[in-house]
């Protein structure tokens, strides 16, 4: 019976809540529509958590549920109370299709490409031989050469493909150390965490940053080159605290490793355009809008010119994650419905949060996206999380003397990223433990300690910019 629970949970729970009466419901004023997108809501966090089915196909689901029950061009059993006071509005249908084609779809998309070709012309394999030349043999720096290199890869690359590849050049290395040599876990376990925490230096590095971009509104935009000004001295110090506390609780007894990586940099034409596009992709990413382009309109740039090409082919195209940018368009769909229903709003509205203290609201946000985030998939906590925390930080006045909705979005964004206490808390976590050398207990014991500084470090680096803005 176990075994189906997980896949009649999803569907009954939903079910339950559609049928039940409005007045079911402690909050004042909730329309059909917004009941629907309840149970909407309900059935994709089960259906993430859970997982009866996979976590990209949950999003599709998502889109085409809202397409039937909650658009303008649903299906006609469901439209039939409109105009009415106690139905509530209804979605545009071309707003809910445009989630797949989103700017935060299109800006992952350009990401893809150039870690794509970095890796089919082995720049990123040149790179890391370059840069970890200079860190000698002795295991504690080789270490944070990895981790460094690591991490910036992560920062425009798949955390995953990145910690895939860092792994296939240490597993050479790793089979030096004795059998009971703590360097041997401290080498396996870098390159997850590195991973993981690279990936908060830029809107592209993990999509829980380019969601956050989805609800951070107009006024308070934040381009590519302002995520990074924060982003980058964050994961710096977030990435020498692991590697500290890494040393401390696995020291290495070798005295001395030896990393070959053997390859050159490629010199044919199709490269040299792989290294252009590449250094100019980023400068203009980096410029910010002073070019008149915004980053999602450069993230193009390299999917034109790759194709133009031929340096990104038909068969390359099949390679893409596309499960990655579908999870991210469900994520903006729920969002959407969210937003446009009005439900975020009366869900905020009717609990009290202006009698809490402001700090209290961000500490306790932080936690359950932590929480959340070391059992379900980052993206799926931050698809769920993000809609409502923007909406309380629009709503909860006691909020802007802290930076407002800004601060609250940021803070849930950066906690998402630091779940990674479990093997399945993130895919780079998983491929660690699949080397052998890993155990979840020791996993868990540098994930949770990371995870709380984390989180206290985005506190008071939103804190410092907040004073910074003032002066």
């Amino acid at each position: 019976m176990r075994q189906y629970i997980r896949y009649i949970v999803p569907i009954l729970i939903p079910l339950i809540i559609l049928l039940l009466p409005a007045s079911a419901f402690p909050v004042e004023g909730l329309t059909i529509v917004q009941q629907r997108v309840i149970a909407i809501f309900l059935l994709a966090a089960l259906c993430w958590v859970l997982e009866p089915i996979p976590i990209y196909a949950t999003s599709v689901v998502i889109i085409v549920l809202e397409l039937l029950l909650l658009s303008d061009k649903g299906l006609y059993l469901f439209r039939q109370d409109e105009g009415q006071a106690h139905f509530g509005e209804l979605l545009v249908s071309s707003d809910i299709m445009a989630t797949f084609a989103s700017p935060i779809i299109m800006l992952f998309l350009g990401g893809f490409f150039l870690a794509m070709a970095a890796t089919k012309y082995r720049l990123d394999v040149n790179l890391a031989r370059v840069l970890l030349k200079p860190f000698g043999t002795q295991p504690k720096y080789v270490m944070f050469g990895l981790m460094l290199i690591t991490a910036i890869f992560s920062m425009f690359m798949s955390n995953t493909a990145t910690t895939a590849m860092m792994l296939s050049i240490l597993a050479p290395v790793i089979a030096l150390f004795g059998v009971k040599d703590p360097g041997k876990i401290a080498f396996a376990l870098c390159v997850p965490v590195a991973a993981n925490i690279g990936g908060i230096g830029t809107p592209i590095g993990t999509p829980p940053n380019a969601i956050a971009l989805k609800y951070i509104s107009e006024d308070n935009m934040i381009s590519f080159g302002e995520w990074m000004f924060f982003g980058v001295p964050f994961v710096a110090i977030l990435l020498v605290f692991a590697w500290f506390l890494i040393n401390y609780l696995y020291p290495a007894k070798q005295e001395k490793i030896e990393l070959t990586i053997k390859g050159k940099f490629l010199k044919t034409p199709k490269a040299i355009t792989v290294y252009i596009t590449f250094g100019l992709t980023i400068l203009l990413w980096l410029m910010g809008s002073s070019h008149g382009m915004n980053s999602y309109t450069v993230a193009l740039i390299p999917v034109a010119i790759f194709s133009l090409t031929g340096i990104i082919n038909k068969e390359d195209l099949k390679k893409i994650s596309w499960d990655v940018l579908w999870l991210v368009s469900g994520g903006i769909a729920l969002g959407l419905a969210l937003d446009q229903t009005g439900l975020a709003r009366l869900m905020v509205n009717s609990i009290p949060f202006d009698n809490y203290s402001p700090y209290v609201v961000l500490a306790g946000a932080a936690i359950l996206c932590l929480l959340m985030a070391n059992f379900m998939s980052h993206t799926a906590t931050a698809n769920l999380l993000m809609p409502i925390m923007a909406a309380l930080g629009t709503s909860m006045t006691s909020l802007t003397p802290l930076g407002g909705e800004i601060t609250l979005i940021l803070v849930v964004t950066f906690a998402a990223s630091l779940g990674m206490s479990l093997p399945i808390s993130t895919p780079p976590n998983a491929l660690a433990h699949a080397t052998g050398h890993v155990q979840s207990n020791q996993m868990a014991r540098v994930g949770v300690i990371i995870g709380i500084v984390g989180v206290l470090m985005s506190f008071v680096m939103i804190w410092l910019l907040h004073l910074i803005d003032h002066i």
